[in-house]
């Protein structure tokens, strides 16, 4: 343990009894906005969602430390990724979008288990493989501009559900994104409360919506609900005509969160690791782990779709704390993850969710959606993607059209393509992935000639 407590702790190291309920406290106000309004757009139950998250963490956190002797430390909760399939699911099996915070009917839930089931399945075959291939297997069939256009495509593709529930109260709604931009831009590293943009954004909205539009805000629903209930448990369903589509919608999402998963781990082993040494303490060297880290992953989504939660990933936010506040504890985040899962026993907390506004939870939707589009350009800046090489033009360009044009301009965001298993046609955004990965697949086995560098002009020389 950390000789001086003040200091920070390492993954490993266990704080005193009352500090670790604190720093539980603090990871889950971090994961809570996000976590929480993943399933309140998506029409899943909070205090599921809430259940399964912490359930998620702990079962990682005990793995990582049996298994290699110390823990991973990291945070699972809703992944963004799949908002786009979920909703696509709901639209063709209910006819419309859910309401922000009330959950969609439990056989709907059920068709979407399934392809969350399938998704923690494929996260750990991908583990195991590059556990026995390395990673720069992988690479080669998920390049950054596959995984970079997906991602893109999965903010992108949202972008008109977000307009959608703006519209309920557009002053109140770009207020709010403002408001929410505003937070996240001036409060950078200002500390603890610099890692809650959202949930500022989402309180401030909400007391604004009350004052412009009195009628939006109704809390009889808080007052009726009891303090604690049981937390909703659905489980997975692989009959129906919209099985098949469910899971190869969200299953396929996986190769968005792969790099992610990939890059929070990195993340995390560097502050460990240069903590460590700091300190004078051996390395963890946590990167040594990616394909067991994406097993941990599988496992998580697996469980979270056999009691009727979100597919998961692990939380750059948390990531980030825990930089700041330089405390790597996995025994805090156990107590996270034991307090996330008392909190999904809170039965006023699903309540209040789901009085949240539209117009509000539509201000938050066009920030957060375009974010992760922007961060689907990030990935391929960050890896030097060239613009300029055919390959990448060819894969980029089929992948943004087919996933955003298929998943805006077409009903529920699907192609009007039926074959067996997808009556209803094939997922726009899911269907572009795996376009995607097909002719990328094909230059790897039939190589083309190299691009050559572009050459960068050459600097005018004055004359006189």
């Amino acid at each position: 343990m950390s000789t001086n407590s003040r200091s920070g702790y390492l993954p490993n190291d266990n704080p005193p009894p009352l500090q670790l309920v604190f720093l539980g406290f603090q990871h889950v106000l971090t994961m809570f906005p996000a976590t929480v309004f993943v399933a309140a757009l998506t029409g899943f139950h909070v205090g599921t969602v809430l259940l399964a998250s912490g359930i998620s963490t702990i079962v990682a956190l005990a793995l990582s430390k049996w298994r290699i002797g110390k823990f991973i430390p990291l945070f699972y909760g809703s992944s963004f990724s799949y908002i786009a399939a979920y909703l696509s699911i709901v639209t063709e099996m209910t006819g419309g979008l859910p309401e922000f915070g009330v959950p969609v009917p439990n056989e709907v839930i059920s068709t979407m288990q399934a392809g969350i089931v399938v998704t923690g399945i494929l996260n750990m075959l991908v583990g195991l493989l590059i556990k026995s291939v390395g990673k720069d297997a992988l690479d080669k069939v998920l390049p950054p501009i596959v995984t970079g256009s997906v991602a893109a495509i999965i903010g992108f593709g949202l972008a008109f559900a977000a307009l959608g529930l703006a519209e309920a109260n557009w002053l109140v709604a770009i207020i709010t994104l403002l408001l929410t931009i505003l937070f996240s831009v001036y409060l950078q590293n200002k500390g603890f409360i610099g890692m809650l943009p959202v949930l500022l954004g989402a309180i401030a909205g909400y007391i604004i919506s009350a004052i412009l539009d009195p009628g939006s805000v109704d809390l009889s629903s808080v007052a009726a609900a009891p303090l604690f209930e049981m937390p909703v448990i659905t489980f997975p369903s692989f009959s129906g005509p919209l099985v098949g589509t469910a899971i190869f919608s969200i299953a396929i999402m996986a190769i968005a969160t792969i790099p992610e998963s990939t890059a929070h781990l990195y993340q995390i082993s560097l502050y460990v690791d240069r903590f460590a040494e700091e300190t004078g303490q051996e390395k963890y060297k946590l990167e040594d782990h990616i394909g067991f880290n994406l097993i941990l992953d599988g496992i998580g989504d697996f469980l979270n779709g056999l009691v009727g939660a979100t597919a998961g990933t692990n939380y750059g936010e948390n990531n980030s704390l825990m930089a700041i506040t330089r405390n790597y504890s996995g025994p805090a985040l156990m107590a996270a993850g034991v307090i996330s899962i008392l909190l999904g026993f809170v039965g006023k907390l699903a309540a209040l969710v789901g009085t949240v506004p539209l117009a509000v939870s539509g201000g938050l939707a066009i920030y957060l959606f375009g974010v992760i589009g922007m961060q689907g350009i990030a990935l391929m800046q960050e890896h030097n993607v060239s613009m300029f090489d055919p390959k990448n033009l060819a894969v980029g360009a089929t992948i943004m059209v087919v996933g955003i044009g298929g998943n805006i301009g077409y009903e529920g965001g699907f192609l009007p393509i039926t074959l067996p298993g997808f009556p209803n046609g094939l997922p726009a955004i899911a269907t572009a992935a795996v376009l995607g990965i097909i002719i990328n697949a094909i230059f790897l086995v039939f190589a083309p000639p190299e691009v050559e560098p572009v050459a960068e002009p050459m600097p005018e020389v004055a004359t006189d």
